[in-house]
Formats: structure tokens, sequence, C-alpha cells
């Protein structure tokens, strides 16, 4: 235990209280173990039950993690806001930030027209009988859902308040706190900090830039997995696509297992370039989400999803029962967007300028001898040996990643590198300072 922090209380509540702040106020860091639960009971002259129970508590919140004969220990990203946030280094003043993982605004559609044009159609307030998803939004996304293979001739159609609030809603409505969920490694930093948070374990499913290894699913769902969540383009932070032989392969593996609950993410949709290959559907119990955050606005907290009638049904029930439906104001924005021209031709342009940003730095690193992917979407992984000293040193040339222990659990060292803010004319000169901050004996002086 930390000797600057001791851990008070009486009831299991309090005790668990006190440690979280702890936790949060960074007296506990990643690793360190909280004291034996004897010990510590008998240093706050408790009962070991009460001990047990505040710890079980914290194990169910994401905050801690019990490792066998290692005891229970502080996760890598405990669900608590700063110390999450503190993974990711601050961008200094004057340097270029390549580490948020966001669109790039210049390339995001204006909503102010629209949001005018639609402020004439919004009639008196709908009531909370028509609560749910609009009918000619949902229409709308049949067909687009359709048109890439997802199977929703019977299925239900939702609205949601972005891809986390689906895929949230959907795990505590199928899941219980201690059920397995495979996740992508590398993968989504803030889906691995929704899983711990709601008390469930991950088990890893590696990545390359098809998706997901077929036998590493079959191993995930082999330790006990019931639920899957797989990204199905623009992979965070890999820019892994699944490809169509990949598909066929993960099919295979998803057909064997129908109980498991299967999760598509398609969270860049018409921004990723390359054709969705659906898995939804295999499996009996199975949802496809599709997010209007990267195409058109993270503001919009807008997402669109479909499913077996039973998943939805538990879905839909639960969304009527707590926040009851997402903003018709934005829904009918949401429709507009997907209908005007003018739009889908600036998301056009925009997936093609990413494409370009992206391959040419990625074509710009290897030349440079080192490893990077991104087969879509607007980020790169690019795998080093020592993830401090790299992001150290791009930080001292000016230029601010993310750290690859944001979304690891067991894959190997990397950064993240977002090219939205990274103009054609920057990919040299920052590809020469990664190279220099990966390999400084080889390498010239790097600079913006």
């Amino acid at each position: 235990m930390p000797e600057q922090y001791q851990v008070s209380g009486s009831t299991a509540a309090s005790i668990s209280a006190s440690i979280e702040a702890g936790v949060r106020r960074g007296d506990w860091v990643f690793g360190d173990s909280l004291p034996p639960i004897r010990i510590l009971a008998e240093s706050l002259h408790v009962s070991p039950a009460t001990v047990s129970k505040a710890y079980q508590e914290l194990r169910q919140r994401g905050i801690v993690e019990t490792s066998g004969r290692r005891g229970t220990r502080v996760r890598s990203r405990p669900a608590v806001a700063r110390q999450r946030a503190s993974l990711r280094p601050p961008a200094p003043p004057g340097s270029l930030d390549l580490s948020s993982g966001d669109p790039d605004i210049r390339w995001l559609p204006t909503l102010g027209p629209h949001l005018r044009a639609i402020s004439d159609e919004v009639g008196p307030p709908l009531g909370y009988a028509a609560a749910g998803a609009m009918p000619e939004l949902a229409e709308v996304a049949r067909v687009r859902f359709e048109a890439d293979g997802v199977p929703v001739e019977d299925a239900e159609i939702a609205v949601t308040s972005g891809t986390l609030d689906a895929i949230e809603r959907l795990l505590v409505t199928r899941l219980r706190p201690g059920d397995i969920v495979a996740v992508e490694d590398p993968g989504w930093a803030n889906l691995l900090d929704l899983v711990a948070a709601l008390g469930l374990s991950t088990v890893s499913m590696a990545v390359d830039d098809e998706g997901p290894l077929p036998d590493s699913l079959d191993e995930a769902i082999a330790l006990g997995a019931q639920a899957v969540i797989i990204t199905a383009r623009a992979q965070n932070p890999t820019g892994a696509a699944v490809s169509e032989q990949r598909a066929i392969a993960l099919r295979v593996v998803l057909a064997q297992h129908p109980q498991v609950l299967l999760i598509e993410d398609d969270h860049a949709a018409e921004l990723a370039g390359v054709a969705l290959h659906c898995l939804s559907g295999v499996t009996d119990s199975w949802a496809f989400i599709r997010s209007a955050s990267k195409p058109y606005g993270p503001d919009l907290r807008v997402a669109v999803m479909a499913g077996d009638e039973e998943t939805m049904g538990r879905v839909i029930g639960r969304l009527r029962i707590s926040t009851g439906w997402v903003s018709t104001v934005m829904q009918r924005l949401m429709l507009r967007l997907w209908l005007e021209d003018d739009v889908t031709a600036t998301v056009a342009a925009a997936a093609e300028s990413y494409d370009r940003r992206r391959l040419a730095l990625r074509d710009a690193l290897s030349v440079r001898g080192l490893q990077a992917h991104g087969t879509t979407g607007i980020n790169l992984w690019v795998r080093v040996n020592d993830e401090t000293s790299a992001v150290t040193a791009l930080r001292d040339a000016g230029y601010t990643v993310a750290p690859g222990s944001m979304f690891r659990l067991a894959s190997p060292p990397g950064i993240r590198v977002t090219v939205s803010p990274l103009d054609d004319d920057m990919v040299e000169l920052f590809a020469d300072a990664v190279a220099h901050a990966v390999h400084p004996a080889a390498a010239g002086a790097p600079g913006r």
C-alpha cells in the first residue's frame, strides 16, 4: 500500500470509496497492490468479510482486478476519469496534436444550413408515446444497411446516443458482472474502460490488417467469452478492416458458437473507403451499429442499430425506461444529412483525403524501416519497442501522439497517430521525426 495513503472506513461502501478516491487522486497507480484482506481488516478493526465485499465492489466497478497469487491490484485503466485521461499526454502549446482520434473538422459537413432547414419541419412536441426511432430515419437506415449486406429484413431499428451508448445497452441487457467479453487487442480505449466499468472481464483477440484472427476468436470463445465485439472497418487504433476472406473464416468460427452475442461496430461507415463484409446474423444474438460521429461530426451523438428480435427488444425496452429516445431534432438532422447530395459529396471527399494522407504516411514510415498499420480510417498504429521514449522524443520534436498503453491488453507496444491534423506537405517531415524517435542512432535530426 502506498505509504502516503491510508485506507479508511468502517463499512464496505466507505472502504471502497476511500480506495477509489485514492486511485482518482493518483495515490494508487497501475499495478499497485491492495493490502491483503485480513491485514486491512485488522488495521480498520472490521471483519474480513467487510473488506472482501469492498474489494468485490471495486472489481465490479472496474477499478481493481484480482491477479491470482499477486493479489488484488489497481487496473491499468481503472474506471475513474482522471486515471484514464492521464494516459493520453497533453499537447504542449505550439505542438501538432496527432493523439486525439478525432475527425478532421475541416472535412465535417456544415450543420447550420441543415439545422435551419429542419427548424421549419419540426412540429409540436411528439410526447412520450412517440418515443423511439423516427420511422423515416429507420427506413432509410434499413435501406442503407441492406445495401451493405446487413441482414435487417426482419430486424428492428433503434437509435442511440453514439456507439458506446449502444454497446453499453447491449452488454447490460445480455450479460452480468463477471461475464467475459472478447475484445480486439489493441482496441478502442473507451470500450476497454466501459467493459471494465460494467464489471465484465475481457479476453483478447489478436488483430492484423484484415481484422481479428480466426484462431484468436475461437480461443477467446473457448475461454468463456459470452460476447464478441468486432470493428468492421477503420478499427481504432490499427485501421484494420475485415476483408472478404477474413469474414468467411470468422463466420465459420461464429457459426460454431451460436449462443455468443456478436456486436459489430461500423463507426466509420462512409469514411472507411472499403466494402463492408458483414458478420451479423451468423449467431442467434447479434447487433450491428453505425455511428454518425466520424463522417458527420462527434457532436451529433447519433448511432443507428439493428439486431435480432430478442436483443433489440431488450435494448429498446431499456431505452424506454431510461433516456426514452434520442432527440427527434438530432434524428431529423441525421436523416437530412444522409439524403443531401452535397453532404454525400463532402463525406466522399473527406474519405479520399484521409486515405491519401494515411497511406502516404504509412508508406513514408515503411520506407524508413518502421512497421506501420493503417488500412482504413483516420489512425495509424506504429510498432515501437519503447512507447515512453517514442512519445517523449516526438513531443520534444513538436508532435503529440497517443501511447499504445491506452489501447493494449497483451499486444506488443506501439503508438497511435491520428492523421486528421496532418496536411500532405507535413508527411515526410513527421515520418523523419518518428524514425528518429524510434531509432535515434540511425536517423537524422528531427524537426517540424
